[in-house]
């Protein structure tokens, strides 16, 4: 298992993070996902390595944006 973390601007809130959760789980090979509110972490159990330009994509379904 890889485990990734990635940071994400703009989650304050349960539906932040139910949204997130619901794109980022969806990407294959992803196990699990884990919202840290407070740090604007997600991070992110994979079977394999996560795909960057997915997890970009993903986040920004759920209307969110990579931290820079």
């Amino acid at each position: 298992m890889n485990t990734t973390e990635f940071a994400v601007t703009g989650m304050t809130c349960g539906h932040c993070t139910a949204a997130v959760t619901k794109e980022v789980s969806a990407l294959v090979n992803v196990h699990s996902v884990e919202v840290d509110l407070a740090t604007g972490t997600v991070t992110v159990t994979s079977e394999g390595p996560v795909d960057q330009a997915a997890f970009a994509a993903a986040i920004d379904e759920a209307g969110f944006e990579l931290a820079q």
